[in-house]
């Protein structure tokens, strides 16, 4: 298959016949953004050369996934065979479904101009020039090296963006009608707010979970909006060539720990990281708690849950069973996440998704649904 066959497969895939996003899709040759990237193996990331194996490089670049092109400070680009770096994803070029979706949510228009934030491997911002030209499209990111290949690799395929390196959540370059979002924030960067024009909309998730705001700039130099029924995940800005070091370490010294409180949980395991809506709960009720689980041949599980603050739980058990938790440090963690899940259990779901949402001009976010209410800040 040639690699317009591939294209035209997945806009099909990924939008509706009638859609303005359907040529863009069918016409931008994904796999010129990815020509290498990180696949994640054995527990160790591994190097993809897309031009050593076309065929499976076009399948890779056509398929609906994100594919991994920077992991901790090293880039695809950069690297060999026998590199093996650690740490987290810090790049990645979006599943093109999703990338769609966002800027369904951002209700993007002729005429109107778009910031793309997190330009990454340059192919949302080529999906938005085919849509509406290159004066009206924007794309921002702090990595130096991101923007000038994502720049040389449009201009290859003859599109001209403006393309910018700065720090996304500080001064940005120009106002919009639309902000787009390809990376997570905690709170709205105030800058955003800032840049956005009168009836402009911005769409962005927040991080560590699951969600998509979705806001309209209000008079007050703020917005107003709602948690959307749907879900995205995103990685977080970041303002240097890494995330500062995390939580890893805890995990290690809790591992076998005893625990101060020592019981039995009120409810089955739960690999928390993949239960979307409750793991975004979690993370407005209570932010920071980092999580990894574990499941043996056996069918054992164990999950660990740490915080900053030196709080930590470890919790283990069969999948059916109320597993035994040991807790320790100033709070509860796994008492946390059983009130939240006897919420969800008393009242059918959890009162995040649907909420409205208030954003103060300085990025603040406040939450309501019904009774509930909670705040980003």
């Amino acid at each position: 298959m040639t690699w317009e066959q591939h294209a035209a497969r997945l806009a099909a895939d990924v939008t509706r016949p009638a859609s303005r996003w359907r040529e863009p899709v069918a016409t931008t040759p994904r796999q010129l953004f990815v020509p290498r990237w990180w696949e994640h193996r054995e527990g160790l990331w591994t190097l993809r050369d897309g031009p050593a194996d076309e065929p499976q490089w076009l399948k890779a670049a056509f398929s609906d996934v994100s594919l991994v092109t920077r992991v901790g400070s090293s880039h695809a680009d950069h690297a060999t065979g026998e590199d093996h770096p650690g740490g987290l994803p810090t790049s990645s070029s979006t599943m093109p479904g999703l990338v769609v979706r966002m800027y369904q949510h951002a209700d993007i228009q002729d005429g109107v101009d778009v910031l793309d934030v997190g330009v990454g491997s340059g192919y949302g911002a080529a999906l938005l020039t085919r849509r509406l030209g290159d004066r009206h499209v924007t794309s921002v990111d702090l990595d130096a090296y991101l923007t000038t290949a994502a720049t040389e690799r449009l201009d290859a395929i003859g599109l001209h963006p403006r393309v910018v390196t700065c720090d996304a959540t500080g001064p940005l370059p120009g106002t919009f009608d639309r902000i787009a979002a390809m990376v997570s924030v905690r709170p709205v960067p105030a800058s955003w707010l800032e840049a956005l024009r009168p009836g402009g909309r911005l769409v962005t998730t927040i991080a560590n979970t699951m969600i998509i705001i979705v806001a309209d700039r209000t008079d007050d130099g703020g917005a107003f909006g709602r948690v959307q029924w749907d879900r995205a995940g995103f990685m977080t800005t970041r303002h240097g060539e890494d995330y500062p070091p995390g939580l890893l370490a805890r995990f290690e010294e809790i591992r076998d720990q005893d625990g101060e409180d020592v019981g039995r949980g009120r409810y089955p395991m739960v690999e928390v990281i993949e239960a979307w809506e409750l793991r975004s709960m979690l993370e407005v009720t209570a932010p920071g708690i980092a999580h990894w689980f574990e499941e043996g041949d056996d069918g054992r599980r164990t999950a660990w849950m740490v915080h900053a603050d030196g709080s930590w739980a470890r919790a283990e058990g069969v999948r059916d069973e109320a597993p035994l938790v040991h807790q320790g440090g100033p709070r509860r963690l796994w008492d946390i996440l059983d009130r939240i899940r006897h919420q969800w259990l008393a009242d059918g779901s959890l009162p995040l998704y649907g909420a409205w949402v208030t954003i103060s001009p300085d990025g603040t976010i406040r939450l309501e649904r019904g009774r509930w209410k909670a705040v980003i800040a």
